[in-house]
């Protein structure tokens, strides 16, 4: 009894412990959570790196951050500084009245079609000004909320040095110690041996194929839609581009949301061969993109469904943020494959009590 009493305090302890802790690091989860990503996706690299220096972890650790640096830190730098630059120029001309969201949105209603004008009276939009009042509100405010945002980006610069100087310090520790960390993680967890390592497994592949199957889809729906947006001379386009590069973490939907309304924008406007190039751009190639890549480098790791990805996509970011594009689906990933297990276990006992 007093056994009992006692392994139960102890347990309570450790919970309350672990709260503690948790809250006290609850500022900086988004550079730890970004480290342990990092370390898993560089961990081969690290290991091969190691095999040639056996007798020095901390070089090999340290070679590692300097390519990390090179290779995320650096262009990611480079492109917020561009982005800040053509956000404040958007911003400016938002201000100024030069870029007016009420003309522009009172030019293509002239420039539809009558069967389309027809339509849209038959729902009260082209009739009312009242409500193309409100629609243009809504988007010459939406627009300065985005673009206040992204200026936002230099005013949180020294936060951001400090998010990245913390995810680098833990990072060269990972690599140096990943493996009696995860020895001393697989200890610490309190289930049988065949389900802890299925569940850990399953936690690795699912980040390895989310970030890295995420992120190169991501990068190639931007950077194509960027450069068709760059050759049509549309302003702004390497906002655009980073701005479809984001969506296209969403799957089934991503890069359309962009390209597809200025390609509209630009058939209602008259610049029709323009506007035509760019549906089909998007639906051959950017399109494309996303129908091949993603089911490679994504769908066929973490088996997860496409409706799976995109709701959990959408969950995560709504409560986590930008972060959520990792959390969500790893959650998702994990909460099939707990079920799955324990689905698979229970078979087994039955079978072995028959």
């Amino acid at each position: 009894m007093r056994g009992s009493i006692e392994d139960k305090a102890f347990l309570i302890l450790i919970v309350v412990v672990s709260l503690a802790f948790a809250w006290i690091l609850r500022s900086f989860y988004g550079a730890i959570l970004w480290g342990v990503v990092i370390a898993i996706l560089f961990a081969p690299l690290y290991r091969r790196l190691l095999r040639k220096m056996p007798e020095r972890p901390n070089l090999a650790a340290l070679a590692m951050i300097v390519l990390v640096v090179m290779i995320v830190i650096l262009p990611l730098t480079l492109i917020a500084a561009s982005l800040t630059q053509q956000a404040a120029a958007v911003f400016a001309k938002v201000q100024s009245g030069e870029l007016d969201f009420v003309k522009l949105f009172q030019q293509i209603l002239n420039a539809l079609p009558q069967w389309m004008t027809g339509v849209l009276d038959s729902f009260g939009v082209a009739s009312f000004g009242g409500m193309q009042e409100k629609i243009s509100a809504g988007l010459l405010k939406g627009s300065q909320q985005i673009a206040a945002q992204a200026l936002n980006i230099g005013q949180s610069t020294f936060e951001f040095i400090v998010s990245v100087v913390i995810m680098l310090y833990l990072l060269f520790f990972l690599f140096r110690d990943g493996n009696a960390l995860s020895r001393r993680i697989k200890d610490s967890i309190p289930l049988r041996a065949e389900l802890r390592d299925a569940l850990l497994e399953k936690f690795t592949v699912v980040i390895r194929a989310t970030v890295k199957g995420s992120l190169l889809v991501a990068l190639a729906q931007g950077a194509l839609g960027g450069v068709i947006f760059w050759l049509l001379g549309i302003n702004a386009a390497l906002l655009w581009a980073v701005l479809m590069a984001f969506l296209s973490l969403l799957p089934a939907v991503g890069a359309g949301l962009v390209w597809m309304p200025v390609a509209l924008y630009l058939l209602a406007t008259g610049s029709f061969l323009h506007g035509a190039i760019l549906i089909a751009y998007g639906f051959l190639v950017i399109g494309l993109v996303d129908n091949l890549l993603r089911p490679m480098l994504v769908g066929k790791d973490t088996k997860l469904p496409d409706y799976v990805v995109l709701i959990s996509t959408l969950g995560g970011i709504e409560v986590f943020g930008l972060n959520g594009f990792v959390i969500g689906p790893v959650i998702a990933a994990m909460f099939i494959a707990a079920w799955d297990i324990f689905s698979i276990s229970r078979k087994n006992d039955q079978a072995g009590a028959a």
